[in-house]
C-alpha cells in the first residue's frame, strides 16, 4: 500500500475551494471564464495557497488536458540561466494542445532565481507571450527584477486566520478519523504559523504514533520544546536557582535532541507572560535577540541560552 502525502491528498483542486483567499479566486474564475490570462505573479507567505492557487486554475482552463499544458518547476531547486535558456524556454515556445490559446509555465520560488536567470526569464517572457504564460509564485516579490514585475498581474496572498486552519484540521481530522484535543489543535496552529503544508506534514507525522493526537504528541512530531518544559526552567532562573535551570536546558538540548533556535523562540513566547515589570522584559527581549543572533552565527546553542538564562536570573534580582 502507497502512503499518501496529506498535504497533497488534502491539496484544494478546483479554485472555489482554496482557503481564504476570495480576492484571488474571483479574478482567477474570471480568467477561466475569458479562456485568456496575463502573466500572474503570486506574492506572499508560505502555505497560504499560492501553488495550489496555480495548479487549479490550470485544471479549470485546460480539463483532462492540463497536465500536458502546464510546465511547474521549481526555482529554488533549479535557479540557475541554463534552465530557463533551455527548458523553460523550450517548453515555452511549444503551441498548446486544446482550445486554450496559451501554455502556462509555473515557477515556484521564483525569488531563489539568479538575477541573470531572471534576465532570462524576462527576454523569454517578451519573446513567446502569444503562446505562452508565466505564474510566478515567491514569498517576497521585491526579489523579482522590477522588468518581470511591470509585466505581471500581481496578486498578493493574506496569512490564514486561527479560524481558517482549524477549520482545514477538523477536516483533515474528521477524513482520517484523529481525535485531537484543545491543546493538540492549538499547539499546531502555533508551530506551523498559518501554513497549510505545514499543518497537514506534522497532523500525518502525528497520526503515525496512532488516531488519539495530544498536545505532547505534536510538539514530539515537530522536534519542538513543550510550552511546560521551557516554562518550568525559566521559572528556576528567576526564581534564582540557576543551576537547576541549566540542567533543565541541558535536558532540552542534549538528552531530547532539541535544536537551540526552536528552544529560544518558545522563550521569546514565554517572556510575555512572566510576573516582572515591562522594562525587565524588554530587556530580556532585546538580550534573547541578541543571543539568537549569536547562534545564527554559529554560536554554541548551549553556551547561548545557559548565558541568557543567566541574565534572567540577574535581572531577577535586581
Amino acid at each position: 500500500m502507497v502512503l499518501e502525502i496529506w498535504a497533497e491528498k488534502y491539496r484544494p483542486r478546483m479554485l472555489a475551494d482554496v482557503i481564504n483567499q476570495k480576492h484571488v479566486t474571483d479574478r482567477m474564475k474570471a480568467f477561466v471564464k475569458d479562456k485568456h490570462i496575463p502573466h500572474l505573479m503570486f506574492a506572499g507567505p508560505a502555505g497560504t495557497g499560492k501553488t495550489t492557487m496555480g495548479l487549479a486554475l490550470a485544471r479549470e482552463l485546460y480539463g483532462t488536458e492540463w497536465k500536458k499544458n502546464v510546465l511547474e518547476l521549481n526555482a529554488s531547486d533549479e535557479r540557475g540561466i541554463d534552465v530557463i535558456r533551455h527548458k523553460v524556454k523550450e517548453f515555452a515556445r511549444t503551441k498548446p494542445i486544446g482550445g486554450v490559446q496559451f501554455r502556462i509555465v509555473i515557477l515556484d520560488e521564483a525569488d531563489a532565481l539568479t538575477q541573470d536567470a531572471q534576465q532570462a526569464l524576462r527576454r523569454t517572457m517578451e519573446s513567446h507571450t502569444g503562446i505562452s504564460r508565466f505564474i510566478l509564485i515567491c514569498n517576497w516579490s521585491t526579489k523579482i527584477i522590477e522588468p518581470i514585475q511591470s509585466r505581471c498581474a500581481v496578486f498578493r496572498f493574506r496569512s490564514l486566520s486561527e479560524d481558517d486552519i482549524k477549520t482545514y484540521i477538523d477536516r483533515v481530522a474528521k477524513s482520517e478519523k484523529l481525535d485531537l484535543d484543545g491543546g493538540a489543535v492549538n499547539a499546531i496552529i502555533e508551530i506551523t504559523e498559518g501554513d497549510l503544508r505545514r499543518v497537514s506534514n506534522l497532523m500525518q507525522s502525528a497520526a503515525s504514533l496512532g488516531s488519539k493526537i495530544s498536545q505532547d504528541s505534536i510538539y514530539d512530531a515537530a522536534s519542538r520544546a513543550k510550552p511546560n518544559d521551557v516554562r518550568d526552567m525559566l521559572n528556576q532562573a528567576i526564581s534564582g536557582n540557576f543551576s537547576e535551570s541549566r540542567k533543565m536546558l541541558q535536558d532540552l538540548l542534549l538528552k531530547q535532541g532539541l535544536a537551540g533556535s526552536d528552544v529560544l523562540s518558545e522563550i521569546h513566547r514565554q517572556i510575555y507572560s512572566f510576573d516582572m515589570p515591562e522594562e525587565k522584559k524588554m530587556v530580556l527581549i532585546d538580550k534573547c535577540g541578541e543571543y539568537d543572533f549569536r547562534i545564527s552565527e554559529g554560536g554554541n546553542e548551549l553556551i547561548q541560552i545557559e548565558a541568557f538564562l543567566a541574565q534572567v536570573s540577574l535581572l531577577s534580582k535586581k
